[in-house]
Formats: structure tokens, sequence, C-alpha cells
């Protein structure tokens, strides 16, 4: 089966791994200071702590702008469910508005729809690495969370995505452009919120018990008070994480340009066909991460149990969250979500897929449209 999403792991990464289990350290240590530097070098950003996983890094981004308790937060529905679990489980409402039916992206228009007296904060998805465009709904005045999962090494007007709203994050999980197997990133423009994210991370604890130790030389009598500086929950990264981060970083240019050139085939190819509408492009100036190739065509899923019957696997990302009860906003309508619910699929596109397998995936699906008179 040709898996839609996926990572490439190699020896660097193992050596990396092997490193920490000998060290008899598998926790929390020195790899993840040494990625965050150079995370934060690569992409130019102003601050960054690593964490335990995106989803923890959206709930941490909420928490730090310290928003009036149940608050509205406006956020595309066309998303990952862990950007409303995050605003739910800090003491905020989510509310969701609609994208861009070819870009997928939130715009200004769609978060002004949804403007309350009740409006604290915006959060932006950078929908397949696309760049949600900034700077309409920067001038809208709100707090924006960046939501930049997908957008690891993209950019928007040459700055990194993640970092030109108040609070941006990363995922690092098994099937991200950079993968650590499960894992995620905080930037913001204030580099003193990031300071706090350190804190917050290991319990809203200053220092551990063992760096008060080395710190003090001895000098601290009881080394192992520590101090609370607020509460919150662990969101620690492992040593083996970072080890994993960082020989993937050392070569991610390589692993995008095995994505570009697969997405540039794909467009190239199913451009020509009528029946598919291919994904856009990044705007001259920006840079896209190629995580997902989402492209959307009439009998969609016909289309997606034809391909699974011949071993490709494919997904829609995502069920629009307000069609989900859990939110209790289903008589809400959405147009453009509720369209791309119902004709987009993400087809297979990451760096461990052969010519082969790219090959027999434009071929079943031109054989697809053949047969079906599209």
């Amino acid at each position: 089966m040709i898996s839609v999403f996926g990572s490439l792991i190699g020896d660097e990464e193992i050596a990396n791994v092997m490193a920490c289990m000998r060290s008899q350290w598998m926790g929390f240590g020195k790899n993840v200071e040494i990625f965050e530097k150079k995370y934060m070098e690569k992409y130019h950003l102003p601050s960054f702590a690593m964490v335990d996983s995106g989803s923890n890094a959206l709930y941490m981004a909420v928490k730090l702008l310290d928003l009036p308790h149940g608050s509205e937060i406006i956020l595309p529905s066309f998303t990952w469910v862990s950007c409303a679990q995050a605003i739910l489980l800090a003491g905020h409402r989510p509310v969701f508005c609609d994208v861009d039916h070819r870009t997928m992206n939130v715009r200004r228009e769609d978060v002004e729809a949804k403007v309350t007296g009740k409006t604290a904060a915006v959060m932006v998805v950078h929908y397949a690495g696309l760049a949600v465009d900034m700077d309409p709904i920067l001038s809208l005045g709100y707090p924006v969370i960046e939501d930049a999962a997908h957008a690891v090494d993209s950019t928007y007007k040459g700055n990194p995505c993640g970092a030109i709203g108040d609070v941006g994050i990363f995922s690092y999980d098994a099937v991200k452009n950079l993968t650590v197997g499960e894992g995620g990133g905080i930037t913001a423009r204030l580099p003193a919120r990031i300071e706090r994210a350190k804190v917050m991370r290991y319990c809203g604890i200053g220092k551990s018990g063992f760096d008060s130790a080395v710190a003090n030389a001895g000098g601290k009598a009881r080394w192992w008070e520590y101090n609370i500086q607020e509460p919150f929950i662990k969101m620690l990264p492992t040593n083996i994480a970072a080890g994993i981060g960082i020989a993937q970083l050392d070569r991610i240019d390589t692993l995008q340009k095995i994505r570009a050139d697969i997405w540039r085939h794909y467009q190239d190819e199913f451009g020509r066909l009528g029946w598919i509408t291919t994904p856009v492009d990044a705007q001259p100036g920006d840079r896209h991460s190629y995580f997902t190739y989402c492209m959307r065509m009439p009998k969609r899923d016909d289309l997606a149990h034809y391909l699974l019957d011949n071993d490709v696997y494919t997904t829609v990302r995502y069920h629009p969250l307000h069609m989900n009860p859990l939110y209790k906003q289903m008589d809400v309508r959405l147009k453009n979500s509720e369209v791309l619910n119902d004709d987009c699929l993400s087809i297979p596109l990451h760096p461990r897929l052969s010519t082969d397998d790219v090959n027999k995936i434009v071929d079943l699906i031109k054989k697809f449209g053949k047969t079906h008179a599209l």
C-alpha cells in the first residue's frame, strides 16, 4: 500500500537515537537546546521552544496570550481538531469561519464575518503549507495565533510562517515535513513569551532540582525544593526526539526538494485534466512547504475507493469542525468548507515515494478519469 503521508529516516537519525540510548538518558536533555538553536538559526525565528507535540504547542500558544476567560477565538472550520480543542481547553470558545475554496486558507473577510464583542484573537492555519495572506488579517488588530503545523519551511513575503503573528506553532509528528516521531515547537514575536513557555513546559517549574544543584554548585542547601511559577501541564520533549530533529534539520533542504519535485510533477500532469482542480502554488515571494497535495474533483469518493482498491491510500484533510456535534455549531453554514468536504482529496506526497509510486498514482488517476468519462 502506498501511504498518503510519510517521512524519510536515514542513518543520521538512527545514530542520534543510538547515542541517546548509549548515554543512558532519553528524557529532556542537551539535544533539545541544540535543536532549538539550530531551528531558530535555520528559519530566522526571534525565539523558539521545543515541546512534546504540535497539539500541545497550540494549547500553550493560546495560554500565552492571557485572554479573558470565556472570550472567543475565530478560526477556520477546515482544519485539524487540535485547533479547536486547544481553544476549548484553555477556557475559550472557538468560533468557526469559512475559507477560500481555492487556497483552502482563511481570509480577512472570512474572519470579519464572525467578529463579535467577545472576539479576543484569531487563529490562522497555513493549509498544506501555503501561506495565508497575513497582512489583511493582522490589520484587524486582534492577536493572531499561527498554526504552521503544515508550514515548516514556508514563507510569506520572505518571512517564516509561524513568526508573523503574535504566537506561532509547528508540528513534527510522524508525517510532517520534519519529523521527530512526535513533537512540536512554538515561537513568538516577543521573546519573553518563549522564556515563559520554557518554564510552562516543565509543569511551570523555573528550574529542575538537578539544574538548581549544578547552577549553585552545592551552595543551595535544599536544591530539590523547586520554584513553581505557574500551574501548567508537562510538555517536555525528549532527548531522543530532539536528536532525530537535529538530523532531519541537517537535510531538510534535500527532503523539501523531493517534495517539491513530486508537487511539480502532479501539477503538470493533473493541470492538463479538465476534471481536476489542482491546488494553488505559492505567490511570488512566498515559499510553499508541499506538506500535502489536496486536489478537487467530481466523484471524489469513487476515486478514493478506486485508488484504495489499487493499493494507494488517500484521505480528506479535513472534515469541517463546525459539522461536528461536539462544538454545537452544526446550524452554521460555511459554504466553501462544506464544498471542500465533498470534493477534495489528499493524494500521496512525501519523500519516501519512489518514481514508480508517483507514476502509478498518476496513471491510476488518469485511467479513472477515462473510464468515468470525466
